[in-house]
């Protein structure tokens, strides 16, 4: 139970910190460091990197600090609140429950559920998802509002603030809601090839996300995806080249933290070579140490050399490190020995969610967090019951096996860092400058012209591609859905109509009965060309049904022109080796969408290729480069 204070000591006390605050800063003539630039000039920084700058531009030791007059007080704030806050009180500043970014007026349940979290126990911020950006940035202020100590305020953004707060469908109206910008899947950007896209990524999120009120993007995702057959990172990561994982990552860790935000590479030790899922149970990493230096940590390094502030664990069990098969999470010898001794990172650990199978089978929810402690971790994200994650490391502290200098170390980082930004002094946004930020048509046309470069050719029989886009022509459009989003499809299907005003539209998915499959190859015999096209509403591969893979196949044997687009992961072709077009567009975000149906129909050249392999169907580097008709025709 919370030990509380009497009202009149609260006040005493609070009276004294803030007289204490003020004489510091009026008597050290106390100056922001570079990342509280106010708002408005952080919007003036440069768009793009300096392209004669390396591929890993700047090292820790290079990164902006404060001059001497400053660092003598840099931390003065964060250590007279860490001195006056009980052991239950610090233990509090460790936990990063989940809420709903969506509107929650006061008196409702969900308002009142996480108020109740605030005030009874003191909670050191929150992870926020779901939601449009006004709605998010209105809750923050109002939750920041009602917390003793400024909230810490992170998010899953690893494609842009649209990640998260995209937006969406009004379902009464069927209205296409706006939202935060939405980019392509990181593995677009290793299609891509380009650090400076990578770098315009990260300033945008920066912008967009400390504009809402998220000071922590959990981003980026720093894992090498070396096996297809990876059901959680896929498309997520950048690629399976270690270094050119490193250069892209390295690139939108700086575009984050110039603007204003704090990155966060995950998930630590790697994640790409796994064939399980961590929300499920637990992944094991098979290799030896030698094969995770080479490949895994060298993404790693390269961020924390490059001033990366944040990593994420994950929850994979590497035995040859450990001498166990626990979760990276809770081993000391993964987050201590390897992380901070051997590759020399220094700032905030964060546990990946742990309410995921892979702790939750392992330990219980407390004894999961005061081993996560005890292995490093500095906050604890998701746990799935904060006051008994509470109860339980401070019982351990109580008991000595922690010890109260380990819990004011994390501590200690976390203030820290909320006074680096500012918030000891403004922790709310300016909610009217949330639609001049986020979601403009300047970030999005960045988005979009991500997609464009990032779409890839596999196969291309017969030079079908670019289409001859004949109006008269019978097209045929049928989507696969792994799930229920209303979104996919809606976008290509509507570009391809401006071209081909007969084009007839079916959707499918895993309910689908095996005649519909049937009735479509008898439609596909009538038509001059057959769109499939395969939406998941996740990172992972795709595991198609049997009918939609025989439907693929057949129309390769009955030789009817036929392309597919994947709008998602590149290992499909396995399912459909035959297949006479294969495009890849890496998401089902509208701007893919967008760029998928123009690449199609040649109003831009395919420029893409595969940042991954898939022996024997591609190479990392394959991609057929086709001219756009514009092109074509200058010729």
């Amino acid at each position: 139970m919370r030990i509380q204070k009497t009202p009149q000591v609260v006040f005493n006390n609070r009276v004294l910190r803030n007289l204490w605050i003020l004489a510091i800063l009026v008597s050290s003539c106390y100056r922001q460091a570079p990342i509280q630039d106010s708002f408005e000039n952080v919007t003036q920084q440069r768009s793009t990197p300096d392209p004669d700058l390396p591929a890993v531009p700047y090292s820790s030791q290079e990164q902006p600090t404060l001059d001497a007059e400053e660092s003598d007080h840099s931390d003065d704030w964060a250590q007279v609140i860490l001195s006056e806050m009980t052991l239950r009180e610090k233990v509090a500043q460790l936990m990063m429950p989940w809420i709903l970014g969506d509107f929650s007026p006061e008196g409702s349940d969900d308002h009142d559920r996480v108020v109740s979290m605030i005030d009874s126990f003191g909670i050191g911020g929150v992870i926020v998802s779901v939601g449009s950006p006004s709605e998010v940035a209105v809750k923050l202020n109002d939750l920041q509002g009602h917390s003793e100590h400024p909230l810490l305020v992170a998010a899953d953004l690893e494609t842009g603030a649209g990640f998260r707060f995209g937006g969406g469908i009004d379902g009464p109206t069927n209205i296409v809601l706006g939202g935060a910008t939405v980019f392509p899947s990181l593995m677009a950007f290793g299609a891509a090839g380009d650090p400076e896209l990578a770098y315009e990524l990260g300033r945008i999120t920066g912008l967009e996300a400390k504009a809402i009120g998220v000071h922590v993007p959990f981003a980026p995702v720093l894992d090498v995806n070396n096996n297809p057959e990876n059901p959680i990172i896929n498309i997520r990561s950048f690629g399976e080249d270690p270094a050119e994982v490193a250069r892209m990552g390295v690139s939108f860790v700086r575009g984050i933290q110039d603007n204003g935000s704090i990155a966060t590479g995950k998930h630590f030790p790697g994640h790409g070579d796994t064939g399980i899922d961590s929300h499920n149970a637990l992944p094991v990493f098979e290799h030896g140490k030698e094969r995770l230096q080479d490949i895994e940590l060298v993404p790693f390094q390269a961020a924390i050399d490059a001033g990366m502030r944040a990593i994420m664990t994950a929850h994979i069990a590497v035995p040859d490190l450990s001498e166990d098969r626990l979760p990276a999470t809770l081993t000391e010898k993964v987050l201590t020995d390897l992380l901070r001794t051997q590759l020399g990172f220094e700032g905030i650990v964060f546990t990946d969610a742990m309410d995921m199978g892979a702790v939750t089978r392992t330990f219980p929810d407390g004894e999961a967090s005061v081993r996560a402690v005890l292995a490093g971790a500095d906050v604890i994200l998701m746990p799935s019951n904060v006051g008994d994650a509470i109860e339980a490391i401070v019982s351990a502290v109580e008991s000595g096996r922690l010890t109260g200098e380990r819990i004011d170390k994390s501590v200690k980082k976390i203030l820290q860092l909320k006074e680096e930004m500012g918030l000891h002094r403004e922790r709310r946004v300016d909610v009217n400058k949330v639609p001049s930020v986020v979601g403009i048509p300047a970030h999005k046309e960045v988005a979009q012209t991500v997609a464009d470069r990032s779409v890839t050719l596999i196969r291309n029989g017969g030079n079908l591609l670019p289409l001859l886009g004949t109006r008269t022509a019978r097209v045929m459009s049928v989507s696969y859905q792994n799930g229920n989003n209303p979104l996919s499809g809606r976008y290509f299907d509507a570009r391809l109509r401006q071209t081909y005003p007969r084009l007839s539209r079916t959707a499918v998915n895993r309910s689908s009965h095996p005649a519909k499959y049937d009735q479509l190859l008898s439609q596909a015999g009538r038509s001059n060309l057959v769109v499939v096209s395969i939406y998941s509403n996740f990172a992972g591969q795709v595991e198609l049904p049997e009918e939609t893979v025989d439907f693929i196949s057949e129309l390769s044997s009955r030789n009817i022109s036929h392309v597919v687009v994947s709008f998602g992961s590149p290992y499909l072709i396995s399912e459909f080796p035959e297949v006479q077009g294969y495009l890849l567009a890496w998401s089902s975000s509208q701007v893919s969408q967008v760029a998928a149906a123009d690449a199609l129909l040649g109003k831009f050249a395919i420029t893409g290729k595969v940042p991954t392999s898939m022996n024997p169907h591609f190479e990392i580097g394959d991609g057929i480069q086709v001219a756009s008709k514009g092109e074509m025709n200058g010729r």
